[in-house]
């Protein structure tokens, strides 16, 4: 358990800044989740990136493979680092629920490890949000901590935070709920790069909008 109070997700990833980068970049599941939604993506396609983080690698592979990339972060800090790393795509300090989007708009949506800090409820809205912003059989890539978990107090990378997540099959269910089939699902095992690090379950989806 955490010493202190949880902190929002901007504090949190205020704090961290680049450190997150160098914690997850080695995660070979991640950019496999990647290299399986770029084979699906039109040419030149458009893409939403939730919770963009610093821009890398998600942001970065996209628009290197030729598509236009909006990101959305809810940390200042996180906003600035990305558009200085990835200048080719656009990246807004907003909560994505509060932007207005048009419906159909994007050929895909990521949204690696953007849910923790939300409740149930939320985690469902933004996966039904997901689904409006996207074409007819546009594509989503998510990733999770598969944990039946909610309202948990802990420490992530020395920050006091609060977590909700669901097991596997019930995230699964969750992303189908919101109008999605299940492309493919992968988990796996990953050890960020950062002292004592324990592994963490973690679990990639591709999926299609009905």
């Amino acid at each position: 358990m955490a010493a202190g109070q949880p902190r929002d997700a901007a504090a949190v990833f205020d704090a961290l800044g680049t450190d997150y980068e160098e914690a997850f970049a080695g995660s070979a599941a991640h950019r496999a989740s990647l290299e399986q939604l770029l084979e699906v993506m039109p040419p030149h396609g458009r893409v939403l990136d939730v919770g963009s983080g610093t821009g890398r690698p998600t942001a970065q592979t996209l628009v290197d493979a030729g598509h236009e990339v909006l990101g959305v972060d809810v940390s200042p800090v996180m906003v600035d680092i990305a558009a200085r790393q990835v200048p080719a795509a656009e990246f807004h300090c907003a909560d994505i629920r509060e932007l207005t989007l048009e419906d159909g708009a994007f050929d895909a949506v990521c949204m690696y490890f953007t849910l923790l800090q939300m409740t149930r409820p939320e985690q469902a809205e933004v996966l039904r949000l997901a689904g409006r912003v996207l074409r007819p059989g546009g594509h989503l890539a998510v990733a999770t901590v598969p944990l039946d978990v909610e309202g948990v107090s802990g420490t992530f990378m020395g920050q006091p935070v609060e977590v909700t997540s669901f097991g596997e099959d019930a995230f699964t269910a969750l992303v189908e709920d919101a109008g999605f089939t299940v492309l493919s699902r992968t988990s796996t095992m990953f050890v960020p790069a950062v002292p004592a690090a324990v592994p963490e379950p973690q679990m990639f989806l591709l999926a299609r909008r009905d």
